[in-house]
């Protein structure tokens, strides 16, 4: 049965490809690593994870093992010069451990009971596990206090069958350029490494700076620091609140049809809760998009979709599966059309940052709420 979704999301893997290396390239000599969690956002981290290796990337991280195992899956498939990394980069339970041992995962260590499992894993499984230690420098939510951090370290180091290569941390408030809390958070990093350092404990891989930092804060990406982490800013994306340092551009269109097209006369309401009224006869559109498909309920009565190239107002609150538009101003829209709900170029192009404004949100819900019966088409 050859039928066209309603509604798809069109990924542009060409723009995702130069977000990395304008990425790579404002960060070098830092490696920088590609966070693929939650599918990619939701948008798919099979063809992700090809295009961003084949682009030269060689470090990726995820949040948990199931995602880390479908990653390993499509770089596989991926013929490159040197073979990426995958490291899971929250925490990892008990039962977690020698699976994600035994396939080659960089685990964070979180504390010194999950050092121990880790090593006792490796052991059993005659190898050597790569662990990067995970700081809490001001996160409060995982990871090894910081004051704590050199004498857990030095404790670990002990142990015969892990690798500890890599040291991180993470900060809650880079998105903030005026707030000195994020450089606070790099001093005390700094002041753990020199203290490690006079027992000669070095690191292979050092790294705090997520996307925010990466805008917000240069120094997290200089030395001592050579990776960044980076996940919106491949989407063409940043937090609200900060700096727009990178030149990216967004990597989707939202797409759907329109499903019916009316004149309706003056006085009629419009969907649930009768939030619109026709001031004036107007041609009306609905289209077949909903809150279901991503489309935010704060678009009621204040969003726009293109039509046409033409800018149609959201009129009515949004419903689960449809959208009702004012057409007034694109008079050749029939049924079938095609409806971009996020995208288009010039002066009435939509972004993810545009709708997040709107919803008193950032992009990374707008990206993850897309829903399943949402296509995803490559580009």
């Amino acid at each position: 049965m050859n039928l066209k979704r309603r509604v798809w999301v069109e990924v542009d893997l060409g723009k995702l490809k130069s977000n990395y290396t304008k990425i790579a390239a404002a960060v070098k000599p830092a490696n920088v690593l590609c966070v693929m969690k939650a599918n990619a956002y939701g948008l798919g981290v099979r063809p992700y994870a090809m295009a961003l290796a084949s682009a030269g990337c060689t470090a990726f991280g995820v949040a948990e093992p199931f995602e880390a195992l479908e990653l390993l899956e499509a770089l596989r498939e991926t013929p490159t010069d040197r073979p990426p990394s995958v490291q899971i980069l929250s925490s990892i339970l008990p039962d977690e451990i020698a699976p994600m041992v035994k396939a080659g995962v960089i685990l964070p260590v979180i504390d010194l009971a999950t050092a121990k499992l880790i090593d006792a894993a490796a052991k059993q499984l005659k190898t050597v596990a790569k662990v990067h230690f995970k700081l809490d420098t001001g996160m409060g939510r995982l990871g090894i206090l910081a004051a704590e951090a050199p004498r857990v370290i030095r404790q670990v180091k002990r142990l015969k069958h892990l690798d500890c290569e890599g040291i991180f941390s993470h900060c809650p408030m880079a998105y903030d350029p005026a707030n000195e809390f994020t450089n606070d958070q790099i001093d005390l990093f700094r002041t753990i490494l020199k203290d490690l350092a006079e027992d000669g404990i070095t690191f292979k891989t050092v790294h705090i700076a997520a996307s925010d930092a990466i805008n917000n804060f240069p120094r997290a990406a200089k030395p001592p620091f050579n990776q960044v982490r980076t996940g919106i800013n491949l989407h063409g994306s940043f937090d609200p609140n900060g700096r727009r340092a990178l030149n990216v551009e967004s990597v989707l269109t939202l797409k759907t049809r329109v499903a019916q097209v009316r004149e309706l006369p003056a006085g009629t309401t419009l969907g649930y809760g009768r939030t619109w009224c026709l001031a004036k006869k107007t041609r009306v559109a609905t289209i077949s998009a909903g809150y279901a498909d991503g489309l935010p309920l704060a678009l009621t009565n204040r969003g726009h979709v293109l039509i046409q190239g033409h800018p149609c107002p959201v009129i009515g609150r949004i419903s689960m599966d449809y959208t009702t538009v004012d057409v007034t101003h694109a008079p050749n829209v029939k049924p079938g059309d095609e409806v971009v709900c996020l995208g288009g170029t010039g002066k009435y192009a939509i972004t993810p940052d545009d709708w997040g404004a709107l919803k008193g949100t950032h992009a990374y819900e707008i990206i993850c709420s897309f829903g399943n019966r949402v296509e995803r088409v490559y580009r």
